[in-house]
């Protein structure tokens, strides 16, 4: 059996993300910092991506319990917003290090793994912000940003040994993250998306889906925009 790793599991976007590589048929280990969850068939799993220890004790486990590592989904990230002056370091230290840091923590710790398995799929959420920028979330879309441009780089240095890297950009989804917004804002979000609705966590977990599969194993550095469209 197949298994797969899935970052900030507690989470909209990464419990979908879990429950669609369980159907498909994965052992799935999912991770969780401060809210514990539980999911029939997800292996919960306290975590912090920003913490090699805790990273490295991760991946011993999934070895020591599967022998393999087939899927990574680097989903775990943080968010702020404000005007570009009220961020402070420790502001900028929080986001660059759950966002950027835990993806690169997470993909080194499974890396010689997939190499010698000759396979692996490493799947980084970013966001449509990392793409076009958003004003007031200047740290969160340079995290992002990062994150797009590591799994380009990446990507090349594992094709060879048959891992496939690439990443997922969502635009507004409706999660836990929105819930601060009235109905009148989400209505206006609405009406920038082209498409007619705001995504879901499925949304995503489908794009992931798609990197997952055996069918795209000659799709890698590339980055799927799920956004319908949406208009900044």
């Amino acid at each position: 059996m197949k298994t797969a790793i899935v970052t900030g599991a507690s989470g909209g976007i990464g419990r979908e993300i879990a429950r669609q590589l369980f159907k498909s048929g994965y052992t799935v280990f999912g991770t969780y910092f401060k809210n514990q969850f539980f999911e029939d068939g997800i292996i919960s799993v306290k975590c912090d991506v920003t913490n090699p220890k805790d990273v490295e004790n991760l991946v011993k486990t999934v070895i020591n319990q599967t022998g393999r590592i087939d899927v990574l989904v680097n989903n775990a990230g943080v968010c702020k917003t404000g005007v570009f002056q009220s961020f402070s370091e420790a502001d900028f230290d929080n986001i660059i290090n759950v966002n950027l840091k835990g993806t690169f923590l997470m993909s080194k710790a499974v890396a010689d793994t997939m190499i010698n398995q000759k396979s692996g799929r490493i799947i980084n959420i970013s966001s449509i912000w990392g793409v076009e920028g958003a004003s007031c979330e200047s740290v969160y879309s340079a995290s992002k940003a990062g994150i797009i441009g590591f799994t380009k780089a990446l990507a090349g240095e594992l094709a060879p040994s048959k891992i496939t890297v690439n990443s997922v950009s969502p635009g507004v989804i409706l999660t836990d993250m929105l819930k601060e917004y009235g109905e009148e804002e989400l209505e206006d979000l609405k009406n920038q998306t082209p498409i007619g609705r705001l995504g879901t966590p499925k949304d995503v977990a489908n794009a992931v889906m798609f990197f997952a599969k055996q069918e795209s194993d000659f799709i890698t550095g590339q980055n799927l925009v799920v956004d319908g469209l949406f208009l900044n």
